[in-house]
């Protein structure tokens, strides 16, 4: 007849052997859980960073898009400057008036040619600055004349 004393401890042992044995597998799947977390995480970061720069292309893009058609549209508005001056009456009234638009309509071409939407933001900003009050008063009727449109 076997050892009782004997056969418990084997038993023992193959229970501690097959508890080591799990631990080492559960040990192992964690390791595996983290290495695909980890991958995981790498490939979002990377996604992201792409869409990142593409996002940062589009705008890039969009704005140069947005500079070259007010340049455009300066060059045109300038052409019309002078159309207006070619072909108006040369004296008089009318001619004073339409040598006045001319002029004005020439003047505001080459401010868009040659300051574009960023000179022009800039300008703005500096005159809200001189002006403060102002321009709270024009933005808010700006604000009420909007809402009032969009409610009809």
């Amino acid at each position: 007849m076997a050892n009782p004393t004997h056969t418990q401890g084997k038993a023992g042992q193959g229970m501690h052997e097959a508890t080591k044995s799990m631990q080492d597998a559960g040990k192992g799947m964690m390791d595996k859980a983290k290495d695909m977390a980890s991958d995981v995480a790498d490939k979002a970061k990377d996604m992201a960073g792409n869409m990142a720069d593409k996002a940062r292309d589009f705008a890039s893009t969009a704005g140069d898009r947005a500079e070259h058609a007010v340049g455009r549209a300066g060059s045109s508005i300038e052409s019309l400057g002078h159309a207006v001056r070619e072909n108006m009456p040369k004296g008089g009234t009318m001619g004073t008036v339409a040598e006045r638009a001319a002029g004005g309509l020439e003047s505001a071409g080459r401010y868009l040619q040659e300051e574009g939407l960023s000179g022009m933001a800039d300008d703005i900003t500096d005159m809200i600055r001189r002006n403060p009050l102002p321009a709270v008063l024009i933005g808010i009727g700006l604000g009420y004349l909007i809402a009032r449109a969009v409610r009809r």
